[in-house]
């Protein structure tokens, strides 16, 4: 069995990891992108701000180290959302529209009871590059 062609990614431009984990690994060409929380990169504090502000910022978060490794959120082949209200789910919608285009990355939306540093939204990504 031959071992895996694996990468770490890493940025300064989104929130260090806060637990054993990497922002990012690229593997055989698929990055796997690890949960994003509306953290400011540079405090590693949550952000002030409405709901659309924080999926704004973990989007932006997702953004930058999917540049990290040299691509785009185009690239998105599945997002996980993580939610503590679905009531808030049309946001995270409008956000994703504004920042998607069709065809759109295949999703899951999970309502979950708590998130690191009891954040309201958190995502993760798997994208794909040649």
């Amino acid at each position: 069995m031959q071992p895996i062609n694996q990468q770490i990614i890493h940025t300064e431009n989104a929130p260090s990891a806060i637990g054993p984990y990497s922002q990012a690994v690229s593997a055989n060409g698929t990055i796997f992108v690890s949960g994003q929380i509306p953290l400011d990169p540079a405090t590693g504090d949550l952000i002030d701000g409405d709901f659309k502000a924080q999926v704004e910022q973990v989007f932006d978060n997702l953004t930058a180290i999917a540049e990290a490794a040299g691509t785009t959120l185009a690239n998105a082949v599945r997002i996980g959302i993580y939610l503590t209200d679905m009531d808030q789910f049309a946001v995270v919608n409008e956000v994703m529209e504004a920042r998607f285009n069709a065809p759109y990355p295949a999703r899951a939306a999970i309502g979950v009871a708590s998130l690191p540093k009891n954040a309201a939204v958190e995502a993760d990504a798997i994208l794909v590059v040649d």
